[in-house]
């Protein structure tokens, strides 16, 4: 297939190049829109808790690029034949209570038929031109902050076979179903030079695309990022995602593991995320401070996970 014509209109801050979270318009010297659209399938039952995650997920997007989500449509694929129409109504029920949450408005939305439920938004924020967090920009000295665990990807699988507890699950969801908002505020007050959320590629995919547009090699503490319970366990016993071995696949020849690990131990950091953390690059002085404020609003799972060091072959180092 041939490579699409860019844009070249100048109001578009951010566009395709760089596989960025969002889209970036410039309105005025003041304002520019956030653009985004994501939606998934249930990784659970229960339809309200589905339309939180959806939801989560999508914002997600905007708190990822520095903004703040003002508007959301409904996307949603749902098939009426099976289900009831009380569950579509909680899925959006469950969604809106996270809008309203992120402080934005439904505006509306589109419902088509479908084999299985599929939910997300399309979400419009508004962010400072000047102020707009990217993917790349991370720079030599730079520390790297991850603001929730990894791990939802198996947990998800896991427990369709009936492995993981009870207990186990409903962290997750938690984890899951709150927003990035005040991480992204909390980060607001500090220099952060990228950013990211870390969603279906994994941990490895979104630091690889995070080094490769910078670059730069992220290098990584394994035992620095937080994990959510039993998800290690889980790799252990042999579980895995359906999309593990692509998301490795893709940054395969870009990183390597210094240490010798059993290969369940590295399936983490392939471990495809839904509505997971962001993870920025900011200065090296900043780095406490910055951690310290986030754990004092309430972002307890944050973690200092890494360093940005000079390129030296490889997008990414797991240490």
């Amino acid at each position: 297939m041939a490579k699409l014509p860019l844009n070249a209109d100048p109001n578009l801050l951010v566009g395709t190049e760089t596989a960025d979270d969002a889209g970036v318009y410039r309105l005025s010297d003041d304002i520019a829109l956030v653009l985004t659209a994501d939606y998934i399938t249930p990784p659970v039952d229960d339809p309200y808790l589905f339309g939180q995650v959806a939801a989560a997920n999508a914002l997600s997007d905007v708190y990822a690029m520095g903004g703040k989500p003002i508007t959301a449509l409904n996307l949603a694929g749902f098939p009426s034949d099976q289900l009831p129409l009380e569950s579509l109504q909680q899925i959006i029920a469950g969604a809106l209570s996270k809008i309203h949450e992120a402080g934005a408005v439904l505006a509306g939305g589109h419902t088509t038929e479908d084999e299985e439920p599929k939910f997300g938004l399309s979400v419009t924020g508004v962010v400072h031109p000047d102020k707009v967090w990217r993917n790349v920009g991370a720079q030599v000295g730079d520390r790297l902050i991850l603001t929730k665990p990894i791990g939802s990807g198996v947990l998800f699988n896991a427990n369709r076979k009936g492995y993981v507890s009870e207990a186990a699950l409903d962290a997750c969801l938690r984890i899951l179903t709150t927003l990035n908002r005040r991480a992204a505020e909390v980060l607001a007050g500090f220099s952060v030079h990228a950013c990211t959320d870390v969603t279906g590629f994994g941990l490895a995919g979104h630091g690889y695309g995070m080094a490769k547009g910078s670059g730069i090699t992220l290098a990584i503490d394994l035992d620095a990022v937080p994990v959510m319970d039993e998800a290690l366990a889980m790799y252990e016993r042999g579980v895995t995602t359906g999309v593990n071995a692509t998301n490795r696949a893709q940054v395969q020849g870009h990183l390597r593991f210094e240490r010798e690990l059993p290969l369940w131990r590295q399936e983490i950091v392939f471990d495809p995320q839904t509505s997971g953390g962001l993870l920025a690059a900011l200065p090296a002085e900043q780095a406490e401070p910055a951690l310290e404020a986030l754990h004092a609003a309430g972002i307890e799972a944050a973690r200092l996970v890494g360093e940005v060091l000079p390129h030296d072959g490889a997008c990414l180092r797991f240490r």
